[in-house]
């Protein structure tokens, strides 16, 4: 099944349940009233929900309305957890190399995972809000797993039994603030705002074949301004699945239901596929012709960020968002 969020209803949204071709969908208020609340009792709430999404899908659904995409929140609009990986180390490689440095060998067998933003998150339409260019914006595009409750210590495999939803993220990175701030040795702040979900998430049968070995076996498209920027397979070259890093991310502490656990950039061996990234794209060009050559994004750009499975079909909608810039508050700056 398909779900998703209205902008409406406070903070949290209001739940939706979305046709599988994204067209229609119908509010899911007499289950669950928001996504979080569905998650805390997702073994009572997900047979109810399915049932709901075939009725909408046969046309049968009562109150089912048009999709409009602006009208939607992130499926998501905060969560208690976003955890984020990087385990697509053909472009940890990649930028490590072009800099000098070696990967450390602990990064092949234990996962690189940070604490990112949760207490909000854009909606699919919603603009990216930066104060200045000279931050360096930058999109990531990854996949993104949303769990219920998962106990501490669980093992790769109890973990994949916690995996309820799958979407896309679009982690927005301000590449020239992080330098400065890995340099004092204690991560990211500044240089990680608030991030953008895709229209619906969707349940993993939903994904049929292509959700194999706990990882998303589809071609992650991305455009800028209209134009192909790339589209690397995200079921390969991902040296860690999303059972491993549910479980990396629960070694010491449990994970509340709606944690959201991303893939990293979605990046392959094969630079022919294209980036998820800027940084990718302007690593591969360092390495290629000594500097890189394409700058990162400017104010008015557009990035759109989706997967269509075999037959052509979105399977989550698209991310489409334009850069724009954040107004100082007044008073700021003198």
């Amino acid at each position: 099944m398909k779900l998703g969020s209205l902008k409406e209803g406070g903070r949290d949204g209001t739940l939706i349940v979305v046709s599988r071709d994204l067209t229609r969908a119908v509010r899911a208020t007499d289950i669950a009233a928001t996504l979080q609340r569905a998650l805390e009792d997702w073994e009572d709430a997900a047979p109810r929900l399915n049932a709901l999404y075939e009725d909408l899908n046969a046309n049968q659904a009562t109150g089912a309305f048009d999709l409009d995409m602006h009208a939607l929140a992130a499926p998501l609009p905060r969560a208690y957890e976003f955890v984020d990986g990087s385990a697509y180390l053909p472009h940890v490689e990649r930028v490590r190399r072009a800099r000098g440095a070696q990967v450390p060998e602990s990064f092949y067998v234990d996962p690189l995972m940070y604490q990112a933003v949760s207490a909000g998150f854009h909606g699919p339409r919603d603009s990216v809000k930066v104060v200045s260019e000279d931050y360096g914006i930058d999109l990531e595009a990854e996949v993104v797993i949303v769990t219920d409750d998962v106990p501490m210590a669980v093992t790769p495999d109890q973990a994949a039994e916690h995996i309820q939803l799958i979407g896309l993220v679009n982690d927005v990175s301000l590449r020239g603030l992080i330098p400065p701030e890995l340099a004092k040795g204690f991560g990211f702040l500044q240089s990680k705002p608030r991030s953008a979900l895709s229209p619906v998430f969707v349940t993993p049968d939903e994904l049929g074949e292509a959700w194999q070995d706990c990882k998303v076996h589809l071609p992650m498209l991305t455009h800028i301004n209209g134009k192909w920027f790339g589209a690397p397979l995200a079921g390969v070259d991902m040296q860690f699945n999303f059972a491993q890093l549910v479980a990396h991310a629960a070694k010491t502490r449990p994970l509340s239901a709606g944690t959201l656990v991303g893939s990293g950039t979605v990046a392959n061996e094969d630079t022919s596929l294209g980036a998820s990234c800027f940084a990718e794209q302007r690593t591969v060009e360092t390495l290629r012709d000594g500097k890189p050559s394409t700058p990162f994004m400017a104010f008015g750009d557009v990035v759109r960020i989706e997967m269509l499975d075999q037959a052509g079909h979105s399977v989550f909608g698209a991310i489409e968002q334009k850069i724009e810039q954040q107004p100082l508050p007044r008073g700021a700056g003198g």
